[in-house]
């Protein structure tokens, strides 16, 4: 590996003052539009049967604003040091140590980005079985709109990350996003008042899950892109911008996507998917077509920093030449992997990746400079405390479950990572 001193390795070098464009505004307009998405609506309509409806929203409202918080936090490092994730994770870790977890972040970011295509593919399916009568469900369907998407990708991923995010996401994809959100909540409350809000709002859960268990399920999304943030935020102005943008931003997203899908889940038949659902509504079809290009925000964003994470690895090609890299394989990827037994990996895998930050952030979390890898091979302290933190986190979920696992687990990575801080 290049060593990290040299100017060529752009993952492990600071970005110049001089070359930041990010205001709030722009961290704000990311990120609430990569908190849109299908899965997020999906997850929140697994809470519904779980819990009862109040304490649904309890845990939508308090696991948003503390997941949105600790994701905001290491925007706000990753913007001071100058950083990509990969960078952090090198500061903290050591250079030799840390290409296992920036390993894994790449094999995870495949492997949402590989299930962001299944997720467009399935909803374009669904859109256009609904709208003209075509079935692509077929093998032959399933290369041609995994294509159609990994195309569209890969022609993002040809262009600049910074003009995307400035020209397109702020100025035109964030409205359109906006105004769907509000037309498919204005269809499902019209829906909800009309069966009975109060009879909704009052329904007890089944017991298979408590209030903090719940919360975890919210904060898992947040947490998710806790690997990808600085690759963004590196590019802000400020510090307290990249918080406030990042934490104000994805909060409202996380929040109106975990409510949409509990109350399409409320006034849906049973054993009706989320997307049969959001069609039947008036107006669904354009507004889960608006929800559906959101989508390709979500899969560039796990490419994007995927490409940043394996350059930091291998220098030697561009971040720009890994993204259409890593482009091809989802697409392959997509084609060719049974997704529903892939999600299970995904989430376990995830699980490693709340203990890492919990221990950044302890490390890290109050810098206020520029910040670069100090040339040692391994931080032991560092390490032992990662693999403790992943043992925390599965023996908590398994001995008590009640109380979740992602911020107990957050909370002795930190602490014990600052009390060793030097």
């Amino acid at each position: 590996m290049t060593n990290s001193s040299t100017p060529h390795n752009q993952a492990l070098t600071p970005i110049p003052q001089s070359d930041r464009v990010f205001g709030w505004h722009e961290h704000a307009s990311l990120w609430f539009s990569l908190g849109v998405g299908l899965l997020v609506m999906q997850v929140g309509a697994y809470l519904v049967p779980a819990i009862g409806t109040k304490d649904a929203v309890t845990a939508i409202l308090l696991g948003s604003i503390v997941g949105s918080g600790l994701l905001a936090w290491v925007a706000r490092t990753g913007c001071n040091s100058g950083l990509s994730s990969a960078g952090l994770i090198h500061c903290t870790y050591g250079n030799a140590f840390a290409r296992l977890p920036v390993l894994l972040n790449i094999i995870q970011l495949l492997g949402w980005t590989t299930f962001e295509l299944v997720i467009m593919r399935e909803g374009t399916t669904a859109i256009t079985r609904q709208a003209f009568g075509i079935d692509l469900s077929g093998p032959l369907g399933i290369v041609l709109v995994t294509l159609f998407w990994g195309a569209i990708l890969m022609a993002l991923l040809a262009g600049s990350m910074i003009t995307l995010v400035r020209k397109f996401i702020s100025r035109f994809g964030l409205p359109l996003v906006v105004l769907s959100l509000i037309w498919l909540s204005w269809q499902f409350l019209g829906q909800l008042q009309a069966q009975g809000f109060e009879a909704m709002w009052n329904r007890p859960g089944n017991g298979s899950m408590g209030l903090f268990s719940a919360m975890d399920l919210v904060i898992a999304m947040p947490v998710s892109w806790l690997p990808l943030v600085a690759d963004y935020a590196r590019h802000g102005r400020s510090g307290r911008g990249a918080m406030g943008g990042t934490w104000l931003g994805y909060t409202i997203a996380n929040i109106w996507c975990y409510a949409l899908g509990v109350v399409v889940v409320s006034v849906a038949e049973p054993n009706t998917s989320l997307v049969s659902a959001l069609l039947l509504a008036q107006g669904g079809l354009i507004a889960l077509g608006l929800i559906m290009i959101d989508e390709l925000d979500n899969a560039y964003g796990d490419l994007y920093s995927g490409s940043v994470s394996t350059h930091s690895l291998m220098p030697r090609w561009s971040i720009r030449r890994w993204g259409l890299t890593l482009a091809v394989v989802s697409m392959v990827l997509a084609t060719l992997l049974p997704m529903h037994t892939l999600e299970p990996f995904l989430l376990m895998l995830s699980s490693v990746f709340v203990p890492l930050y919990g221990v950044i952030l302890g490390r890290q979390g109050f810098v206020k400079s520029e910040l670069r890898p100090d040339g040692r091979a391994i931080d032991w302290t560092a390490a032992a405390l990662w693999i403790l933190g992943i043992a925390c986190y599965h023996g908590i979920g398994q001995w008590a479950p009640g109380f979740g696992s992602a911020l107990p687990t957050l909370a002795i990575t930190f602490t014990l990572a600052a009390l060793t801080r030097k």
